[in-house]
């Protein structure tokens, strides 16, 4: 395999995760864009495995051929687990899964970093065994180490809060503060980046060490005072984090299939955390800082601006709403669609007596009502069930059919 076709593969597996990303921008082409991920990144892989095979056989040095079989059982037992996750998650637990992938993509950044650091002959960074790695690569594993390192802490801590089945105080949903935190936090990160540069200027593995360990910390400081409700902002910011942790280390190892997959999902994360801050009404700087979630002084004034007056309401009033109302639409949310829950959830409301239950046949048969189920496009698109013909509302984008 010759190093022209190499690249010409890893430019079609970038263009395959670009249409990935394309698809996955809308609920009716995301099993297109899956479909082109999978595709993208089997072609990534199968293009390196073959990568690996030539330059051990092109490499004098004795044992280099060995480490074939590594990868071999690496990608086995991998594949493998990832499968049966992938297929007994179910969708609700879906966010909980992708933090655990995450927390995987920036330990595997940490490796790649601390193998490169031990040994950069290994990797082609150097040429001969004992010449000093260069500085500019030294910065380099620094960023891609650091990052991967935040991402891995982070993620465990998310997939910890997510899953709701720990009893450990840092997995709870609630947020855990503490006097001083951002200052620590500010003081770690300096530190972080005092032990990184001089590793950069001197190649000091000691320097690289600690640097590693405050990573691992800032990491878990990042995410402990974040709620659990906010956690799908969080997950996808360190999807952006796992990205340009990928990114950094395909620039040390001169790969170029690293440096734009990683810039793609670093670049996409970081514009789907903004969105998502923007609709959730957050900040998507203390999303980076880590100073959101839960009632905490350190929004100050600008975390009350934020703050927008909600308009609530007691069963009575619904009652009330639902009793006086010529059309009724009941529109299930995102998490109640993939708990399979619409139908249970429209069959339920308010009688004309306060607290009363009722089912959905006598609203829909009282006099002068009309009840409907409806489904938001966003969360309608993934179901073929809700695509049937029905009476559509051009402004809010529902998809509606009689119940």
């Amino acid at each position: 395999m010759s190093m022209n076709l190499v690249t010409l593969l890893y430019l079609i597996a970038s263009i395959c995760f670009i249409q990935a990303l394309k698809g996955l921008s809308h609920p009716t082409t995301s099993r297109r864009g899956n479909l082109f991920g999978m595709l993208g990144m089997g072609l990534a892989v199968i293009t390196t495995i073959g990568l690996v095979f030539k330059l051990a056989a092109l490499s004098t040095a004795e044992g280099t051929s060995a480490g074939i079989g590594y990868i071999v059982v690496g990608l086995l037992v991998g594949g493998t687990a990832g499968s049966i996750m992938a297929k007994r998650v179910e969708m609700t637990k879906m966010p909980e899964l992708v933090a655990f992938m995450h927390s995987m993509i920036g330990l595997a950044a940490v490796f790649i970093a601390i193998a490169a650091v031990v040994e950069p002959q290994s990797l082609g960074i150097v040429r001969h065994l004992g010449d000093a790695i260069p500085a500019g690569n030294r910065l380099e594993l620094f960023l891609g180490a650091a990052i991967g390192a935040v991402t891995f802490s982070g993620s465990v801590i998310a997939f910890g809060k997510l899953s709701g089945k720990y009893k450990f105080r840092l997995f709870q949903g609630a947020p855990v503060q503490f006097a001083g935190q951002h200052k620590l936090n500010l003081a770690l990160g300096l530190a972080t980046l005092f032990f990184g540069l001089t590793f950069m200027f001197t190649g000091s593995l000691t320097a690289f060490a600690i640097m590693l360990a405050l990573a691992f910390v800032i990491g878990v400081l990042l995410i402990i005072p974040i709620g659990g409700a906010d956690m799908p902002v969080v997950v996808s910011m360190l999807n952006s984090y796992s990205g340009w942790a990928a990114a950094g280390i395909g620039f040390s190892l001169n790969n170029s299939m690293l440096i734009i997959a990683g810039s793609l999902v670093g670049s996409s994360g970081a514009i789907l955390s903004y969105i998502m801050c923007k609709a959730m009404n957050r900040s998507f700087f203390n999303v980076i800082g880590g100073g959101f979630g839960g009632a905490t002084d350190s929004a100050g004034p600008a975390g009350a601006k934020e703050a927008r007056p909600v308009k609530s309401g007691s069963a009575d009033d619904a009652t009330f709403l639902l009793t006086n109302a010529d059309t009724v639409i009941i529109v299930p949310g995102a998490g109640l669609r993939l708990g399979r829950g619409p139908r249970a959830a429209c069959s339920q409301g308010a009688d004309r007596k306060a607290g009363a239950p009722w089912r959905h046949r006598e609203v829909r048969h009282s006099p002068g009502c009309r009840a409907y189920a409806g489904a938001h496009e966003r969360t309608a698109g993934r179901s073929r069930s809700a695509l049937r013909p029905g009476v559509r509302d051009g402004r809010h984008q529902l998809r509606v059919w009689p119940g």
